[in-house]
């Protein structure tokens, strides 16, 4: 959901002085960013984040809200496992709307039941909780259908967080552990010393640092390729609807394969689909289209391309800019696309299609997000090569507020040059550069 540009009353007038050092700076105010921040106070090191516009105002505080491990791919299921442990913890502390409601991954034919059956097959080795319904035991989760229904891949662990309350929350454990977070403080670029990183630049001064994290989402790409490292990303526009309170009866999260949709805490549904995801042709889609070109053709009907004003913005838009100027960040602090129009109808008609209870209900708002995405649909979670002390975290591709806790614990260890919990090879940066 759009969130305030404004700057909390604490930071308001930017009236924190800057540090002139710290242990690590974190560049990007998401959850990954401050959860990696949350991990590294605790630890006890000096670190800061920094964020152009305000926490969250991105993404993190646009996605659905779902907590997950089904269907994960592979390398991120112990990451999902983790993150849910995690969630239970952070809401012990402070309020970030977790609660485990359970999701249900429905199907209507053998095809559907098959490809879960395969997933679980695959998960099981990390010890997922998964059942798979079948139809008599699926039905008792949800309002009268007209969907016939045959089952579903139920995990009675998953659930859901509320992204207006998640990156505040553990920005809030953040400070109280010793962490600092600077909004609208935009990271221009870094500076290196004897071929590692020793300091960032930002917008207010300079501010020595032994290590940096991109956790900067969408704009990832371009804050790397301005430093020399190429890092193919590309932005799709996911858009997203939301009720006002209403009590369909159904509390268990649902994925209906054409809408997705869970309950809120205020009370209402936060619903999407799919298919109202929507990329917009810009430079950089030519520029990656070897890496692009075969996932997308494999995922046409989750992702459509369109051509417009974006393609003629992001032209414009310099891919390399000094720091000692102002920069593409301080010039536009906050991605904030309109929502598909026809993306949110088809949503909201399939929902009430399947679950006539819902033309009682009412839609209140909807809004739009760019999530940041790879070739793969997997994030990169590593050192960047050939620059000792700068480290990337992006690429979430849709995936990244679930497992959050869990990607801050791993890139908390990773600065600290220990093992993280979970194996970390299929998010390298390199498996790119083939």
């Amino acid at each position: 959901m759009p969130h305030s540009t404004a700057p909390s009353p604490a930071l308001a007038g930017a009236a924190l002085p800057l540090p002139a050092a710290v242990d690590v700076a974190i560049i990007g105010g998401g959850i990954v960013g401050v959860a990696t921040a949350w991990r590294l106070a605790r630890a006890g090191m000096r670190v800061a984040v920094f964020e152009k516009g305000t926490l969250a105002c991105e993404q993190s505080s646009r996605n659905w809200g779902w907590v997950r491990t089904l269907t994960r791919d592979l390398p991120e299921v112990p990451l999902a496992i983790r993150a849910n442990q995690l969630w239970g913890e952070i809401q012990a502390e402070t309020d970030v709307g977790f609660r485990r409601t359970g999701i249900l991954y429905l199907q209507e034919n053998d095809a559907d039941a098959a490809a879960h059956e395969a997933w679980v097959g695959k998960a099981r080795v990390y010890g997922v909780d998964a059942q798979l319904l079948g139809r008599q035991a699926a039905l008792p989760y949800l309002p009268a259908s007209r969907r016939a229904w045959s089952g579903g891949l139920f995990s009675a662990s998953d659930g859901v967080a509320e992204p207006q309350l998640a990156t505040r929350g553990i920005a809030a454990l953040t400070r109280a552990a010793g962490g600092q977070i600077f909004e609208h403080c935009a990271v221009r670029g870094i500076e290196r010393a004897a071929g590692r990183v020793a300091a960032v630049i930002t917008e207010r001064g300079r501010v020595q640092a032994q290590a940096v994290l991109v956790a900067a989402g969408a704009w990832s790409r371009l804050f790397c390729g301005n430093l020399g490292a190429e890092f193919p990303q590309l932005k799709v526009r996911g858009s997203v609807l939301r009720t006002a309170p209403f009590d369909a009866g159904l509390h268990v999260t649902v994925n209906g394969k054409d809408f997705t949709c869970r309950k809120r805490a205020d009370g209402g549904y936060t619903v999407s689909q799919f298919g109202s995801s929507m990329a917009d042709l810009v430079p950089d889609s030519f520029r990656l289209m070897r890496h692009f070109l075969r996932p997308w053709l494999a995922n046409n009907t989750f992702v459509r391309l369109r051509l417009g004003k974006r393609f003629f913005q992001e032209l414009a838009l310099p891919r390399r800019f000094p720091a000692d100027r102002p920069s593409p960040f301080e010039r536009h602090r906050v991605l904030d696309p309109s929502p598909s129009r026809r993306g949110v109808e088809q949503a909201w008609q399939r929902l009430v299609q399947a679950f006539p209870v819902f033309q009682g209900a009412s839609i209140a708002q909807s809004w739009a997000g760019y999530i940041d995405v790879t070739p793969d649909a997997l994030p990169v979670m590593d050192e960047v090569p050939g620059t000792p002390g700068l480290f990337l975290a992006s690429g979430f591709s849709g995936h990244g507020f679930g497992i959050g806790p869990a990607v801050g614990e791993a890139m908390a260890a990773l600065i600290q040059h220990r093992a993280p919990r979970a194996d970390m090879h299929a998010f390298r940066f390199d498996r790119f550069a083939a």
